[in-house]
């Protein structure tokens, strides 16, 4: 298979080197709008390069494209791909706006091509060992949870891109960007429909944005479960995120990768990530990468053999309702029916 990736900025790496991995994919080409940048990878991996991706998309025989590219591309970029017969892996947020998330799905349904969102954490041991634990019964109902993301990014962080913290653009600040791995895993644990969200976002400690810096708020579910949240990135380093669920059987821990769970019964079960499984991304932040692999292996994987990846469209959605229904939330400064 034929691979090509638009967006040659921190996250490619994690691309590209995935791509690399897989035996049965070809990284063809790359596209950056950014001349220099878009000729110096694709002379470092020895493909062809553009600075227009419908031109790629055009010249290139693709049966895949990654997006890597500011936020408010995303949507433009997949529903164009897919409608050339291309598939799609975006970075995550899928879109800034929820109409265009849906326009996308329904661009991959119509065209009969795979859309997959990268939600890597998904594919962290811990994060396994807690969705199987769930599924398996032996936790009993989920009764309530929480969620933590307590990170740091500085005014620099933002003033150095033209995208970053503007809500045209990035669509938001620390919940679209920095907190929505925590609350799509944490909505993947619970599993159920949101009913409603009530939500607070702020702008306290930039200068420089008038996105939010700090989100808190309520999540309730159809399944009567209520799920609490908080988000800011003025702390003075990226703590680890914390989430927890208190269930029928037992207490979850989720604390940066790993996960502790402890039944009422006195067992106990952990899953952290093996230090043994490290890929050589150059440099870049290593915990984004191992995850990436996974996904980009499970994607190529199962379209050679004509199954279903995970974190399709479809799957991943309820992400995206729930990242807009805080926005929708905060913004108006009300409850919010989902």
């Amino acid at each position: 298979m034929k691979a090509g990736i638009i967006g040659c900025g921190k996250i490619f790496p994690m691309h590209a080197v995935s791509i690399k991995k897989q035996p049965c994919v070809q990284l063809v080409a790359v596209c950056d709008s950014n001349r220099e940048l878009a000729e110096k990878t694709g002379k470092q991996y020895g493909c062809s390069y553009y600075t227009e991706y419908r031109e790629m998309i055009a010249k290139e025989e693709l049966d895949a494209v990654h997006i890597c590219t500011p936020h408010y591309l995303h949507a433009e970029m997949a529903v164009y791909a897919l409608e050339h017969g291309i598939n799609v892996l975006t970075e995550k947020p899928m879109a800034i706006e929820l109409e265009d998330a849906k326009r996308m799905e329904a661009a991959a349904e119509k065209n009969e091509r795979v859309l997959v969102v990268s939600f890597q954490n998904r594919y962290n041991p811990g994060s396994l060992l807690i969705k199987k634990t769930l599924e398996s019964g032996g936790l009993g109902s989920i009764i309530s949870a929480k969620a933590s993301v307590t990170w740091n990014r500085s005014d620099e962080y933002y003033s150095r891109s033209d995208w970053k913290g503007t809500w045209e653009k990035e669509g938001g600040g620390v919940i679209i960007d920095q907190a929505i791995h925590t609350l799509d895993l944490m909505n993947w644990f619970i599993d159920s429909e949101i009913q409603w969200v009530d939500a607070t976002i702020s702008s306290r400690a930039h200068k420089t944005i008038r996105v939010e810096d700090c989100a808190e708020g309520l999540i309730h579910y159809k399944s009567g479960i209520n799920a609490s949240f908080y988000a800011m990135n003025y702390y003075t380093y990226d703590a680890p995120v914390e989430i927890e669920l208190h269930c029928e059987k037992g207490m979850v821990n989720l604390t940066g990768e790993k996960a502790v769970i402890v039944f009422h019964d006195g067992r106990q079960v952990v899953a952290d990530r093996n230090p043994m499984e490290t890929f050589d991304f150059g440099n870049v932040k290593q915990y984004w990468g191992v995850g990436h692999m996974k996904e980009i292996q499970n994607f190529y994987s199962c379209l050679a053999e004509g199954k279903i990846p995970r974190n399709t469209s479809r799957e991943v959605m309820a992400a995206q309702e729930l990242v807009c229904a805080i926005y929708k939330s905060g913004k108006e400064g009300r409850r919010v029916l989902c």
